[in-house]
């Protein structure tokens, strides 16, 4: 059986996941909709005026966010060797 100690671990970790994940997946969804948009107002159908700034803001996103996420790994880490 399954103890809850593995089921909280797993829990904490995937929520962290999520927390370190959304703020670089909501930029990409907020710049994939306002290039669609543009494209959509000039009748631009050109598939790598979509990818290349979504990339470029996902990695401006990450590389700002870099500090904020290896302080959340850390406080997780910490709260995990703690935990057990």
């Amino acid at each position: 059986m399954i103890d809850d100690a593995t089921l909280e671990l797993v829990r904490n970790a995937l929520l962290m996941a999520i927390i370190i994940s959304a703020p670089v997946l909501i930029s990409g969804v907020a710049i994939g909709l306002v290039i669609s948009i543009l494209q959509s107002v000039t009748q631009i159908q050109e598939q790598t005026l979509t990818m290349v700034p979504k990339i470029i803001v996902m990695t401006l996103v990450a590389i700002i966010l870099l500090p904020w996420i290896v302080m959340q790994l850390i406080d997780f880490s910490r709260e995990m060797f703690f935990l057990f």
